[in-house]
């Protein structure tokens, strides 16, 4: 099976079924597990995520400028047999309609599996759908990440529960929404500003003030901590932490497991410390 994933999330999933020895091609973005560092990189980017602040990249994508190029002639060299993509966001990837239009064009007959989730359950049932395509049998491993859902829940069920603020855009600030406001429902929190499944939009930071939280996370779409430590809001706000947003909450993958345990761990103090670049609380501010 010769596997093509055109999403860092599918990437994640391909390797959570221990088929990443199966990936031919793969996003420059794709960045996890470490051996898919090797395989050939199929996307490229005009958009310079150091040089440009958050308000320019997004006035990059408002303006219809293409953020992603596919690179078709290596596509067609590598024969994949699956190619991995999605329609959720023409942000976050190449798009299904891309993807289908280049393969429809090139003639090379490859199955093409878009993933779209919007939930929690949604995100974990990627696995099934992506093992059946691939002839994996998904369950046990869908099964363990339940698990470690089930006990945060359980550990944090009884608790006090934090109003926490999820940021996944700086500026314009826009709210976490979809899988995450899940994510902290799990980790023993109150989720502000999104519900469950919801497409945010872009709001003001004084509306972040007016909602009251206890706690604000800041998880940018794409940025890793040390990216976000370099644009950070320029006015007080509660309890703040940076969190690795592409690993464990932007993404829907597997990993998302992991910030929820991440989230319990900040809101509760309980299970494992995440590292500091897992999670970083920024002291100053608070």
């Amino acid at each position: 099976m010769r596997i093509v994933s055109l999403l860092p999330a599918a990437t994640d999933i391909v390797a959570e079924l221990g088929l990443a020895g199966h990936l031919v091609g793969r996003t420059h973005e794709c960045d996890w597990p470490a051996e898919v560092a090797g395989v050939p990189v199929v996307t490229s980017t005009g958009v310079d995520q150091d040089a440009l602040s958050s308000r320019e990249i997004n006035s990059t994508v408002h303006r219809g400028s293409s953020l992603y190029g596919l690179d078709a002639d290596l596509l067609h060299d590598l024969e994949p047999d699956v190619i991995l993509t999605q329609d959720l966001c023409e942000v976050c990837a190449i798009s299904y309609r891309e993807v289908t239009g280049t393969v429809r064009v090139m003639d090379i007959g490859p199955t093409v599996l878009s993933l779209e989730p919007s939930t929690l359950d949604e995100v974990l049932g990627c696995l099934k759908t992506v093992g059946d395509v691939l002839g994996v049998d998904s369950a046990d491993r869908v099964a363990a990440l339940r698990q470690r859902v089930g006990d945060v829940e359980r550990r944090t069920r009884d608790l006090v529960r934090p109003r926490v603020a999820a940021i996944e855009w700086l500026d314009p600030c826009w709210p976490a929404g979809h899988w995450v406001p899940e994510q902290i429902t799990a980790a023993g929190g109150v989720p502000l500003l999104a519900g469950k499944g919801e497409h945010t939009g872009p709001i003001t930071w004084q509306s972040v003030h007016d909602a009251e939280p206890d706690v604000v996370l800041l998880m940018p779409c794409g940025f890793p901590p040390e990216r976000t430590l370099r644009e950070l809001p320029g006015q007080p706000l509660p309890e703040t932490w940076v969190l690795d947003g592409p690993s464990y909450f932007n993404r829907p993958g597997p990993r998302v497991v992991r910030g929820i345990e991440i989230l319990a761990h900040v809101l509760h103090g309980i299970g494992e410390e995440p590292s500091e670049h897992e999670a970083l609380k920024l002291a100053a501010w608070t």
